[in-house]
């Protein structure tokens, strides 16, 4: 008999979690304005908003924390962090920050300036909100396959190369500081991006002058994708694949709190020696001194363990795994989701999930009310209201596709919390028809209005 897959590893610790009425959520969700994020932690039940900063660490990494060297300057746990990203990445230059917004802060005002352009695959929400802040504009150049949630296409994070050199040739070199890749691409879908594709952006980035930057966020469930789907990889290891990926880069930026598996962190990690400089002055303005940047030492020993953790195949395995069984489950049942299953979440598609809610109702956020609603599951819009207006229209945008993203942080919960998901979402769908309208803006921030805004019922 073929033996079951099983995690490869023990928990050492349980925090208990409590499940509320349906009356509860009901008042609990409106008096939030139905918008998720303003919801108190001890109302939920399965928290899915994100995998950001909500994983578990492992004993290896409680031990860093307790090792860490706080001095202000020099710390021998910057040093192991470094170490850490340049076995990895091969990049030089590492600047700490904390958490990945920041380190778009403090990378986007070296290079990033009034009316430029920032070609790449589909921005997520702080990235693209830190180009138009600085009233710069991100072109989506993903392929066109990602937006059919329905084909089976490996890597659906590609960028389009006609797209990417058709950007190349409208605008003048000088107002391109750079090519995004962003692995995993999180906006369409937790979906990877090929290291063929990857050598292919940087070859004809090469020819129009243009440097390329990742976004590396979920850069190890990146690798692993290409380990498993990707010819001739099979045989190599996840650093081997990384440290590939990386050396088609000038640089990348980083949140930690997804693939550096813990709760605070990100940084900068470049081979320019100039813009190394220059960011320097902007981490020392915004995050503290370089040598920490916001981070504690504890913080910067468990990251360096954590990298090392994240870039092994076997948690990934076990990580992207939980993934798949959720989304296999979902499949199974004619909940239409987005396919492949991504590495981080499965990405429901409320379009087809919801076909009686106007798109001007914000279709992916009323099935995320609904699925709180049915069992306390917290998940996330990636739809319209994350979409923004127009920075210069002030109109809404409408993407080509409205998703509840279910993002399953790192090591956290059991597969039965993933059976329990998936019955909820079930109970959802069967009174699918019965759910026709949906919620309007009562109040919105100027920019990345999705954390903070106000809805009432449509």
């Amino acid at each position: 008999m073929k033996l079951p897959y099983a995690e490869p590893y023990r928990i050492k610790m349980v925090e208990p979690i409590r499940q509320s009425t349906k009356e509860e959520r009901e008042n609990w969700i409106r008096e939030a304005h139905y918008n998720l994020f303003n919801l108190e932690s001890d109302k939920v039940f399965i928290d899915l908003l994100t995998d950001s900063g909500t994983g578990a660490m492992s004993d290896r990494q409680w031990g860093a924390l307790m090792t860490g060297d706080e001095s202000y300057a020099g710390s021998r746990s910057f040093q192991e962090l470094y170490q850490s990203v340049n076995k990895i990445t091969g990049y030089r230059y590492l600047l700490p920050t904390h958490q990945g917004r920041a380190a778009e802060n403090v990378l986007f005002s070296v290079l990033v300036k009034d009316g430029d352009i920032v070609p790449g695959n589909s921005h997520f929400d702080t990235t693209k909100g830190h180009i138009e802040f600085r009233k710069a504009h991100a072109i989506d150049c993903t392929i066109d396959e990602a937006f059919d949630t329905e084909l089976i296409h490996p890597f659906k994070g590609n960028i389009d190369l006609v797209k990417l050199e058709k950007v190349y040739q409208t605008y003048p070199k000088e107002k391109i500081p750079f090519c995004l890749i962003t692995i995993t691409c999180n906006t369409s879908g937790g979906q990877p991006v090929s290291l063929e594709n990857i050598k292919a952006v940087r070859d004809l980035s090469n020819k129009y002058g243009i440097p390329v930057y990742f976004d590396s966020a979920r850069f190890a469930e990146n690798a692993y994708f290409i380990k498993q789907r990707e010819d001739g990889q099979q045989n190599r290891t996840i650093k081997e694949i990384c440290k590939d990926i990386f050396s088609y880069g000038d640089g990348m930026t980083m949140s930690s709190k997804k693939d550096g598996l813990v709760n605070i962190g990100g940084f900068i990690a470049l081979n320019n020696e100039e813009i190394f400089r220059k960011a320097s002055n902007f981490t020392i303005i915004y995050e503290g001194f370089i040598t920490y940047g916001g981070l504690s030492g504890r913080d910067m020993a468990a990251l360096a363990v954590g990298l090392d953790e994240a870039t092994e195949f076997r948690y990934l395995k076990s990580r992207i795994s939980q993934v798949e069984y959720l989304g296999n489950q979902l499949i199974e049942m004619g909940i239409p989701v987005q396919r492949p299953i991504g590495g981080h979440a499965v990405f429901v598609d409320a379009l087809k999930f919801l076909p009686n809610v106007k798109r001007e109702e914000f279709p992916a956020q009323t099935l995320a009310v609904e699925i709180y609603k049915e069992a306390g599951i917290r998940g996330v819009e990636i739809g319209a209201i994350l979409a923004d207006r127009d920075p210069e229209t002030r109109e809404n945008r409408y993407p080509k596709t409205e998703f509840v993203r279910l993002a399953i942080p790192r090591r956290t919960y059991t597969h039965n919390h993933m059976d329990y998901i998936a019955a909820a979402l079930k109970n959802v769908f069967d009174r699918r028809n019965e759910i026709s309208s949906g919620y309007k803006i009562a109040w919105e921030s100027e920019i990345m209005r999705h954390f903070t805004v106000k809805l009432d019922k449509a």
